[in-house]
């Protein structure tokens, strides 16, 4: 995606169109200047919960848009369609992954109390990095950025709890304070990082063997640099078992049409 797109009004409907025709691979890079967001979507009866989770943890769950039952087009997006409008699916049941899909249209159709909430993503701050000089490495290696279970919990909410999920960046040393400067200026895509070094601290074992996305591309004089992601939600639906859920596949967003200086403070 041309990133002069950006600006124009367009680009985010060219980016959905193409997803719908069937381009299923990680988002990030696409229609940079524009915000991307995760999907949860959640049973009526869980939605109360859900959106209590979220104002409680707005570190990794940032809300941007919530769609009223059954509903499936987004204000951020007119037009929109979150039943097709990203590139990959997962579908839960009971807390256990049960499929994984391209279209969710018939899951819709099945389940149509459906409450959607669209959460801030990380990939949004990702082209203020690359105007700053910062390497994006993942982009740069055509993979989907590295995510991590940690071991620090959220705050619960009625019935849904769990531990927060972080993405990272290997960031060189000398650029470190500049990405934490610029990415505290997006507070609703997560914001500044929340932890800067050693994984082992946030319970992070083994960084080659992230618990979604692809290994890391690391480089002599990086830094590991972990943000708050917006898969949290779906590491919450394993430990607190809804009926049924659908959520975005890691690293695959929802293309909105806002800039992303709708949310720059």
């Amino acid at each position: 995606m041309n990133r002069d797109l950006a600006g124009h009004s367009g680009a985010g409907a060219a980016a959905r169109q193409s997803i719908r025709a069937g381009a299923t691979g990680p988002t990030s890079g696409l229609a940079p200047g524009l915000v991307q967001a995760n999907l949860i979507a959640v049973p009526a009866d869980w939605a109360f919960d859900m959106l209590l989770f979220a104002q409680r943890n707005p570190k990794p769950c940032p809300i941007v848009d919530v769609l009223e039952p059954g509903q499936v087009e987004s204000a951020l997006a007119p037009g929109s369609d979150l039943r097709t409008d990203i590139p990959g699916y997962r579908v839960w049941e009971n807390g256990s992954l049960i499929d994984e899909v391209t279209d969710a249209t018939e899951i819709w159709q099945t389940h149509p109390d459906l409450v959607s909430f669209l959460i801030g993503c990380s990939f949004t701050f990702e082209s203020g990095l690359i105007d700053a000089g910062i390497p994006i490495r993942h982009q740069e290696a055509g993979r989907n950025v590295p995510m991590y279970r940690t071991s620090t919990a959220c705050r619960p909410a009625g019935k849904i709890s769990g531990d927060m999920v972080v993405s990272m960046r290997p960031i060189p040393a000398h650029q470190v304070a500049e990405a934490v400067r610029i990415t505290d200026r997006f507070p609703a895509v997560h914001g500044a990082p929340v932890h800067v070094g050693d994984p082992a601290q946030i319970g992070i074992s083994d960084l080659d063997s992230p618990d979604f996305g692809d290994a890391p591309v690391i480089v002599d004089g990086d830094i590991p640099v972990f943000w708050a992601c917006g898969v949290t939600p779906q590491a919450a639906v394993q430990a607190s078992a809804p009926p049924f859920a659908v959520t975005h596949s890691p690293g695959k967003m929802f293309i909105t049409d806002e800039p992303e200086d709708t949310f720059r403070r």
